[in-house]
């Protein structure tokens, strides 16, 4: 199977599971290919949600033979420095600093500041005692910052 149709084979599996797919890399060769998930949810992804996928993954790569080949599954939550990708991801990001690149119209905009409330499909940051107002749709890349 193409690398393209499994890819959308294993988001359906995914999404249809209650997770998002947040990135899917193919690395490795004929002799063993890897497929690597990162999946997420609202609430954060623990190991027993990571073996369920994938678990479910891989009776359906054998079920319907998808892969002609040796291939290994590993399923991650995606860690702290891979970009938010979806609005359900930033529910459980509260209070946390988070820096966004996002869109103002023509000019692009980035800002770093504390999530402090998310509304409909607004999320709010707090940046050096101002409030500011990002529209999801106009976000391009997301990130939560590590504070020590």
């Amino acid at each position: 199977m193409e690398k393209q149709q499994l890819s959308k084979k294993i988001e359906e599996i995914v999404s249809s599971h209650g997770y998002f797919l947040i990135e899917l890399i193919f690395r490795g060769d004929r002799n063993l290919l890897v497929i690597e998930l990162y999946i997420d949810n609202e609430i954060g992804i623990t190991t027993d949600d990571c073996s369920k996928v994938s678990n479910v993954v891989n009776e359906v790569i054998e079920s319907q033979n998808l892969i002609d080949t040796s291939y290994r599954l590993d399923v991650s939550s995606p860690g702290i420095e891979r970009p938010l990708k979806f609005f359900a991801q930033y529910k459980k990001h509260m209070n946390r600093k988070l820096e966004i690149e996002y869109s103002d119209g023509e000019e692009k905009k980035k800002i770093v500041g504390k999530l402090i409330r998310i509304q409909e499909n607004d999320l709010f940051l707090e940046e050096k005692k101002n409030e500011v107002k990002i529209n999801f749709e106009n976000v391009i890349k997301a990130k939560v910052l590590i504070s020590f």
